[in-house]
Parts: structure tokens; C-alpha cells; sequence
């Protein structure tokens, strides 16, 4: 049996029986939805073996090549499983640790990640310092045997849940721009980190503002060097691209169809301009996907895929027409939400003004 056919399989029926509940849950703008189910549908894929497929087996993996990594994602969508609440640890930090990481510390975390028991999130952005990372300043400094972490962190994705964040942070006097960073891994649970929720257009707070006073971690929780923290940070950013683009296609393409329908009920579908611009999301989209297939971390996926569902979210707005302006009963719908928070797609992981630097003087070669 293919791990394609192994997947489909084990997937149907762990999301027709014992975890029929959280099917469905969960995704952009609906982080909020039955956090806990999905926790534990986490633990249940970790203790399964169907957590970080392309790891080392040694590190409980199943060193999956792209292909195999490409089926289970692509298997997942289309089973309507529910968003990962462990992506920020299986995605960013583990294959960072794995990359950088002494024996003893992928001793210490990688288990943890793999089973899904411990959650991360990313203390990258700050209010000065958003696109322009390099500019952070949240502090930290030896004491004792412990890092003394003082600072703030903005749009930190899932900090209220994670038990774990990799910080950036300025740790040499006198360091400028990229220089004198250190990566740190610093526990959540702790006095002297105060995280505070906050509310987007949806009415949901999935990211939240974090505030270090005193916070604590041990001297060996450096990543790295102390001082290399930027081409740590750099390389967990690369991590972001990959073959999970593709299952999140089908997700878009569920999306699509739903706009569809909606124009056809709605009448909007009457409109000539309107029809033609679905037809043209649905090219795009193909595009999109024959793009991920022959280059999965190529520097325009993000840029393409985050202006192309800004662009789905503007033509879910036209398909509703003015029903689209009122949320019946105080909630979003799924085509509302989407609109709302789609409009954040082009700026967070990189913004496309950053994208386009990136594409320009790395991939093309062109000058600064």
C-alpha cells in the first residue's frame, strides 16, 4: 500500500468514527474553533506516526520524500481533517532544531513536537520591527546560568496556546541591524510573560501582543550561536514554504466552488465581468498548483497564493452582494470570514512588498 492510499485510508476512518466531531474545524479566521478536540487530534496523528513525515526516523519521522510529504497533505484536505494546532512547532521550529540544534536539545524538544504534546509559537514581529525584522529589540542578557528576557512581541500567532516560543531577540550591546540576534527558545508558562489577545476584523483573536519582563530561559536554549540568531531566523523563515502548500490548494479550491454556488444563488453569476473573473481565479489556481508540483519552495509561492485568495475574499464579497454587508444573528459567514481575513494574507510570513524584494535580489540576482 502507497502512503497515499495508507493515509486516505487511516484517514477516513479516524474522522468517521472516533474523531468524526473534529472534522472540518479550525483554519484562517476559525483558530478559535474547538481548540482542544484538535489538541487531542494532534496527540492521536503523533501517536499514529502521521506527524512529520519528512524528519528522520530516529526523531519519529518517516523520512518521507517530497512525493510521499505531497500525498498525506494533499490526503488530509481533501478528508476535511482539521487545521493543525502543531504546525508552528512540526513546520518552523522542529526542522530548525533539526538544522541547528545540539544532541541535547533535539533530545529535549523534537519528542515533544512529534507527539504533539508541546505547542509552539513564533516571537519574531514587533511593533518597530514587522517587515523590517532585522530592527528588533526586545533584549535578553546572561544571568547565572539563565537568559533574562525583557521586550515586546506583536501578532504572535497562537501565543495564548503554545507552550513554547523561539524569540528573536538583540543579546550584544551595541549590535546593529542584523547583528548580535540570538534565537532563544523560551517557555511560555512563566512569570515575567504576559500575553494579550488581539481582536481582528472577524471578531476572533488567533495572534496576540507578547510582553517579556524579567522572562527566563536556560543558557543552552540558544539555537545556534549566541549572536548567529539571523541566519537561524532566516532559515526557519525558508521552512515556512513547502509541500503542505499543496493541501492548503484544496482548501482554496473548496473555496472557489463555494463562490461559485453562491453567484449562481445569488445572481451575481449574471454579471459577464463577474463570471469571467471566476473563471479566471479557477486558471490562476491551476496555475498556482502546477507551480507548487515543480518547485514547492520556489520564492513566488507566497507572494502568488496570498494575492490570489485576497482576490477569492474581493469576489466572495460580490457573490453575496449586499447580504454580505450584515452578519445575520451577530455571525460571519464562512464567505464573510474569508474576505476579512484573507486581507492579512498578503502581509503576514512576509509581506508581498518584502516577497518581491526577496524574489528580485535572491532569485533573480538583480541589485539592492
Amino acid at each position: 500500500m502507497s502512503l497515499r492510499e495508507e493515509a486516505r485510508a487511516w484517514l477516513e476512518e479516524q474522522l468517521s468514527t472516533t474523531f468524526a466531531h473534529v472534522r472540518g474545524l479550525g483554519g484562517p479566521g476559525r483558530e478559535h474553533e474547538g481548540h482542544e478536540a484538535r489538541h487531542d487530534w494532534e496527540r492521536h496523528l503523533g501517536k499514529a506516526g502521521w506527524t512529520c513525515l519528512s524528519w528522520p526516523e530516529e526523531y519519529g519521522g518517516r523520512a518521507a520524500d517530497l512525493a510521499g510529504q505531497i500525498a498525506f497533505y494533499e490526503e488530509y484536505a481533501r478528508a476535511d481533517a482539521p487545521a493543525r494546532v502543531g504546525h508552528i512547532g512540526e513546520g518552523l521550529i522542529g526542522p530548525t532544531i533539526l538544522e541547528f540544534g545540539t544532541a541535547e536539545q533535539k533530545a529535549r524538544f523534537l519528542p515533544g513536537i512529534q507527539s504533539g504534546e508541546e505547542l509552539w509559537c513564533q516571537g519574531y514581529s514587533e511593533p518597530e520591527a514587522g517587515s523590517d525584522l532585522a530592527n528588533v529589540q526586545t533584549w535578553a542578557e546572561i544571568s547565572g546560568d539563565e537568559w533574562v528576557i525583557t521586550g515586546q512581541k506583536v501578532w504572535t500567532s497562537l501565543a495564548h496556546v503554545a507552550d513554547w516560543c523561539f524569540v528573536l531577540c538583540r543579546t550584544e550591546k551595541g549590535g546593529r541591524k542584523h547583528r548580535g540576534l540570538s534565537y532563544l527558545l523560551v517557555p511560555m508558562d512563566q512569570p515575567g510573560v504576559e500575553v494579550r489577545p488581539i481582536v481582528q476584523l472577524t471578531g476572533t483573536s488567533e495572534f496576540n501582543e507578547v510582553f517579556f519582563d524579567g522572562a527566563r530561559t536556560a543558557a543552552g536554549n540558544v539555537l545556534g550561536a549566541p549572536g548567529d540568531g539571523w541566519r537561524v531566523a532566516m532559515a526557519t523563515l525558508g521552512y515556512e514554504r513547502g509541500a503542505s502548500t499543496l493541501g492548503q490548494q484544496i482548501g482554496f479550491r473548496r473555496e472557489l466552488q463555494k463562490v461559485i454556488e453562491t453567484a449562481g444563488r445569488t445572481g451575481a453569476a449574471r454579471d459577464p465581468v463577474l463570471r469571467d473573473r471566476l473563471a479566471q481565479a479557477w486558471l490562476e489556481l491551476e496555475v498556482m498548483r502546477l507551480n507548487a508540483l515543480r518547485d514547492p519552495q520556489s520564492p513566488i509561492t507566497k507572494l502568488y497564493w496570498s494575492e490570489w485568495h485576497r482576490r477569492l475574499g474581493e469576489l466572495a464579497q460580490e457573490a453575496l452582494g449586499q447580504a454580505g454587508l450584515v452578519a445575520e444573528g451577530g455571525e460571519l459567514g464562512d464567505l464573510q470570514r474569508l474576505y476579512l481575513f484573507s486581507r492579512a494574507d498578503t502581509i503576514y510570513a512576509g509581506s508581498s512588498e518584502i516577497q518581491r524584494n526577496l524574489i528580485a535580489e535572491r532569485a533573480l540576482g538583480l541589485p539592492r
